[in-house]
């Protein structure tokens, strides 16, 4: 893609910004807390699950993917930390002129004035800590980008925010507790997630090197990150034991599905190693982590 062929600031020029195959890493976590708190409703006696608290919990959650999408494209860009040149990653919009930074700096102010509107309401669902929890997810969404993803500590956010969070507290807006099930599954999908922020940054690892970006991958090496990869996504597979303990069998079985695709891309990473021809793992990872939350859910809800 080029400048020429997408007008600055169109439709398809924001399009681009948002990067739709990410939502997918903020879809699942909600997807997997809901089906959790579906399925333990019934344990209640009566109807308690609430539609309209579930479509809050995934727009929130949507609209704070495409937010941190934002900005991560305005502030590499401001930091001169994405060169059109170097990028072995997709093309930001930012970098390339699609989107112009007096634009940008106008769509992070209202996409995180709008994921504040959605997730207001989950207070008369989840009570007064729903404002400290969105507070947390806007300081931290910025805070990633700007500082701590250059102190390699990435991963924690991703399992924090892309894991424990949005899957405790979405089954707390509905059912008002946390069991041990569901912090244990939260764990997994985070790690599960992680595998994306771990092949993205091996494919990047020496721009981040030079840009000074102590990334995981940097600090422990290629080889040890090959192995790390492949071993959360076994770990999370694992973890999933949990499920079978809740006579939720199936949760456990389907997942394996992921797992095995899991191993496949590892095999493709190993293999590529270098280079731009990494983005086909980083499309088949995205990919699994859909699977994976589709099949967890799917295995949660067929009772």
């Amino acid at each position: 893609m080029s400048n020429i062929s997408i007008k600055q600031n169109s439709l398809r020029a924001w399009i681009l910004a948002a990067r739709p195959k990410t939502l997918s890493g903020a879809a699942v976590p909600a997807l997997i807390g809901l089906s959790l708190a579906y399925s333990d409703s019934f344990a209640y006696g009566e109807e308690v699950f609430s539609w309209t608290a579930a479509v809050l919990c995934m727009l929130f959650a949507l609209i704070m993917q495409i937010d941190a999408n934002f900005i991560n494209d305005f502030f590499d860009y401001a930091k001169g930390n994405d060169d059109a040149e170097t990028r072995l990653g997709p093309l930001r919009a930012c970098t390339q002129g699609w989107v112009s930074t007096d634009a940008m700096k106008r769509a992070i102010a209202s996409t995180t004035c709008l994921a504040c509107i959605i997730g207001l309401p989950l207070v008369y669902y989840g009570g007064l800590e729903m404002i400290l929890i969105g507070l947390l997810c806007v300081v931290f969404c910025f805070l990633y980008t700007t500082h701590l993803s250059y102190l390699g500590l990435g991963d924690v956010l991703v399992l924090l925010f892309f894991g424990i969070v949005p899957i405790c507290i979405t089954y707390y807006v509905q059912l008002h507790t946390v069991t041990l099930q569901v912090f244990t599954a939260s764990i997994a999908c985070g790690l599960v997630i992680d595998t994306l922020l771990i092949v993205n940054n091996y494919r990047d690892r020496d721009n981040d090197r030079r840009d000074n970006k102590m990334t995981l991958v940097v600090k422990i090496g290629e080889q040890a990150t090959e192995y790390l990869y492949l071993g959360i996504g076994v770990l999370a597979s694992l973890f999933g034991i949990v499920f079978w303990i809740n006579q939720h069998i199936l949760a456990f079985i389907l997942p394996l599905i992921y797992l095995v695709l899991h191993i496949f891309t590892w095999l493709k990473m190993k293999r590529i190693h270098h280079g731009k021809q990494l983005n086909k793992c980083l499309s088949e990872t995205a990919r699994n982590i859909l699977i994976y939350g589709l099949t967890v859910s799917v295995g949660l809800l067929l009772l």
